[in-house]
């Protein structure tokens, strides 16, 4: 049914995102797809990378972690932004499609009052893209 599953990361939290990682190992498992990571990250400085091309590593080499720890096949993918917190809606909804993803699975938050302001960033990628978004809270 599914072939390729994007989970988007952000490598500052990955202790937040363990029961999404889960999910998405669990599919893969049981449809011998593929978990592609994608991360989003400024082309500056950061706690993480001090470059694109550190951070794009620093995201391979998530993603190998995860094929050892949970059986399943994985890919990188590594997106710079401008501003990610800013463009994090729209980058994600454009790496579904340069993913040729046909499921994502992502994090939410708990909801709180901001979120009658400012939507979610699950319930956004869930209401404009194309594919089936599972949001694993």
């Amino acid at each position: 049914m599914f072939k390729r599953i994007m989970v988007p990361v952000d490598l500052k939290h990955i202790d937040r995102l363990e029961k999404a990682l889960g999910c998405a190992a669990d599919l893969a498992r049981h449809y011998e797809a593929t978990v592609v990571y994608v991360g989003v990250a400024a082309a500056t400085p950061s706690s993480i990378a001090h470059t694109p091309a550190e951070f794009a590593e620093k995201l391979k080499e998530f993603a190998e972690a995860q094929a050892g720890a949970q059986g399943v096949s994985t890919e990188p993918h590594a997106v710079t932004s401008h501003d990610p917190t800013i463009d994090l809606d729209p980058t994600l909804l454009k790496a579904v499609d340069e993913t040729g993803a046909d499921l994502v699975i992502m994090a939410s938050h708990i909801p709180n009052i901001t979120d009658y302001i400012w939507p979610s960033n699950g319930g956004t990628v869930a209401g404009h893209a194309k594919v089936s978004v599972m949001v694993v809270r």
